[in-house]
Parts: C-alpha cells; sequence; structure tokens
C-alpha cells in the first residue's frame, strides 16, 4: 500500500517536473518551457519558456521547430489604442547578463496547424535556434488550459 501512495504522488508532480527541467546551450539556459492545452487541433497552441544569458554576449532566439505543430512562429504581443495584437517576430533577443521570458502577454511562441490536440499532462520537444549559441531542444510539459505557468518551487515535493 505504501508503495502504491509512493508511486501515486510521484505521477502526480512528474508533470511540474517536466516544466522545471534546465537545459543550456552555450552561455544559456533555457527552464520553464510550458504550454497550455487546446480545445482542439484546429487551435492555435503556445510555447512560453525562460532564457537567460550568463555571457557577455548579446544572442537572440531565430527560430523554433515542433512536431507539435505544422508552422511554429515566433510572435509578440502587442497593444495599441487598447487592441491587441501578435505580429511575427522575426527574432527575440536575449541580452548579455539578463532574461527574457516567452509569457502570456509578450514574447511567445505560437503553435500553427498542431498535429494533434495539446492535452494536460502531456509533453513534446520544440528546438530552439539562437543566432549565436546554436540548438537546443526542450521538453515542454502542457498543463491546464487556464494555466499561467510552471509551479516550480513545489515541483518534486
Amino acid at each position: 500500500m505504501r508503495t502504491l501512495i509512493i508511486a501515486t504522488a510521484l505521477a502526480l508532480s512528474a508533470p511540474a517536473a517536466l516544466a522545471c527541467e534546465t537545459f543550456t546551450v552555450g552561455d544559456l539556459t533555457v527552464e520553464h518551457a510550458w504550454s497550455r492545452a487546446t480545445i482542439g487541433a484546429g487551435r492555435p497552441g503556445v510555447f512560453y519558456v525562460e532564457i537567460t544569458n550568463t555571457g557577455d554576449t548579446d544572442d537572440a532566439l531565430v527560430g523554433i521547430a515542433t512536431s507539435a505543430a505544422g508552422m511554429p512562429m515566433l510572435h509578440e504581443t502587442e497593444i495599441a489604442d487598447g487592441i491587441a495584437s501578435m505580429p511575427h517576430a522575426m527574432s527575440i533577443p536575449v541580452l548579455a547578463g539578463q532574461s527574457v521570458q516567452l509569457a502570456p502577454g509578450g514574447y511567445h511562441g505560437m503553435l500553427m496547424d498542431l498535429s494533434t490536440a495539446l492535452k494536460e499532462g502531456d509533453s513534446f520537444p520544440v528546438t530552439m535556434t539562437f543566432e549565436k549559441a546554436g540548438e537546443v531542444t526542450v521538453t515542454v510539459e502542457v498543463l491546464s488550459l487556464r494555466a499561467e505557468g510552471p509551479d516550480c518551487e513545489h515541483a518534486g515535493q
């Protein structure tokens, strides 16, 4: 019985743990990769992540690729005269010694033409391409439709 309780606790904490993984490429640290569940495959998905540049040289995220979507793109939410738009971003600067978040209301990955609906608890890979550091593939955890981000402080506890 005790083994069953421990196994259940580990299974329930696993989704949060995936979103809290840390990946590195060059001087860049990538963490908190997550997405929201979608209503269906016909609706776009999102990709959020935090990138920290510990080096002395500026870099930039110049692209994303994933098997989860036929057309993954970088976007930025902009608000003008009270109207929000999400134009394509050619690149996202990652300045030396600073962090940038792809998060709701700002820069984000837009996942158009999903191969299947994103379901809470699932995960998928995203390959991020940086101008100087190169490529890194991260595991993206799908959180609930209402999620605001992963709770990494309590992951695995």
